[in-house]
């Protein structure tokens, strides 16, 4: 898909912290720390909000421990910074002063995946959803369009716990037409039905799914699951979702370790009898390439190419 699709609308980031202005600006006791990481969407904070915006400099580690103090006085908290630098760089201080305190602060990673292309491995989001799975407490949110992004600003801010949100920076097609069309309470949407297979994907690899979807149709029929809340699961709604399927695919621009895979593949260990788990994202290897977003994707075979070709190499073996 391309920006001449109608559907194509402003980034993730912008629709979140345009919905958080406007909680903020109702709401003095939100504050957003951002740890020098710069964009547009924030000049309203700054500019109208200024007790309410901290710049703490590149010091992200600082930044969750003040986050910390802020809500430990009664503030709601939300702490952003490039998806690397706001999980691995300080996971000690998110899993210590954050998730076992159960502060009610939310972490804003943007550049999921491969959103970062042209910067290299450090600045690739690519493990954070294994390491935030790790925290006890921790609620993972992965949306696919700006729609849910927005959706979750409002989400988070009544939430009396610890919240990560992994984000894209750029404009992304929508998947849902309305906000009504989401089902927060199961933390996925059934996309597309199928009897056979079906792609579970998070993030902006849902656009990949839908778009392999389409190319398979007629031959193979591929369902599609939207699951954008990673942690906790609704495991007893999943598993009926799937359980009658004879192949499940989870797709991820994530390292397959910790990732979607494991995630959904404990609720298949614990069944008598299950589908077949195909797991497709990054294998153990950082990448070293440089390029565009689909680029790395093709590299790392999780563009929409490649999987169809997988799929069809599965449906004729």
């Amino acid at each position: 898909m391309n920006k001449s699709d109608k559907r194509w609308v402003k980034g993730m980031r912008d629709s979140f912290f345009d919905a958080l202005f406007k909680i903020a600006q109702r709401d003095k006791n939100v504050v957003l720390l951002t740890a020098d990481t710069g964009a547009i969407c924030h000049d309203d904070f700054k500019k109208y909000l200024k007790k309410q915006y901290i710049n703490v400099g590149i010091a992200e580690q600082n930044m969750i421990g003040i986050a910390a103090g802020l809500a430990m006085a009664g503030k709601k908290v939300y702490v952003y910074a490039i998806t690397p630098f706001v999980t691995a760089r300080c996971f000690e201080q998110v899993g210590v002063d954050l998730c076992c305190m159960n502060l009610n602060v939310t972490v804003v990673g943007i550049g999921a995946g491969y959103d970062y292309s042209t910067l290299g491995p450090t600045h690739h989001g690519t493990e954070d959803i294994a390491l935030m799975r790790m925290l006890p407490g921790m609620k993972i949110y992965s949306p696919s369009d700006s729609l849910m992004a927005e959706l979750f600003a409002g989400l988070t801010y009544k939430e009396r716990c610890p919240n990560y949100i992994r984000l894209d920076r750029t404009g992304l097609p929508l998947v849902y037409k309305s906000r009504k069309d989401i089902d927060i309470e199961s933390g996925f949407n059934l996309l597309k039905k199928s009897n056979d297979l079906y792609i579970i994907a998070t993030g902006r690899m849902v656009l990949t799914a839908l778009e392999v979807s389409e190319k398979l149709y007629p031959d193979i029929k591929v369902g599609v699951i939207d699951l954008f809340r990673i942690k906790p699961l609704s495991e007893d709604k999943i598993w009926a979702a799937i359980k009658n399927i004879k192949d499940v695919i989870t797709l991820e621009e994530h390292f397959l370790s910790g990732g979607l895979a494991d995630a959904i593949s404990r609720i298949l260990v614990t069944k008598k009898s299950h589908p077949n788990l195909k797991a497709i994202g990054i294998k153990d290897k950082f990448c070293r390439e440089y390029g565009s977003r689909q680029y790395l994707h093709s590299v790392n075979h999780i563009d929409t190419d490649s999987i169809v070709s997988t799929l069809l190499n599965m449906a004729r073996s």
